[in-house]
């Protein structure tokens, strides 16, 4: 696949982005090498390849998935502007 000046002023219409002549051949060019790198990407053999989201092996500790509220009522009330009872008091706004 190759690209033309028209294609790149396309482009560019599209991605509302304002390009002058002269950036329109220097984009040409670069966008093409990139096009046609991704070409040589399609030609790799990668039957059999695992995906991978990391190059290092890594596995997430595990848990137990308990339900806690934390034991820490007093240190967040403690930041709030107001509490009363262990929970937090707000101004009323309905009357």
């Amino acid at each position: 696949m190759s690209l033309d000046k028209s294609a790149v002023a396309h482009i560019a219409t599209l991605a509302r982005i304002r390009v002058s002549e002269s950036e329109k051949e220097q984009l040409v060019h670069e966008l093409n090498k990139i096009l046609h790198w991704v070409e040589q990407l399609g030609e790799i053999e990668t039957e059999g390849v695992e995906p991978m989201t990391s190059v290092a092996e890594m596995t997430l500790p595990m848990r137990e998935d308990v339900v806690t509220d934390g034991n820490r009522r007093d240190d967040i009330l403690g930041n709030a502007p107001a509490a009363a009872h262990g929970f937090f008091t707000v101004p009323k706004v309905v009357e």
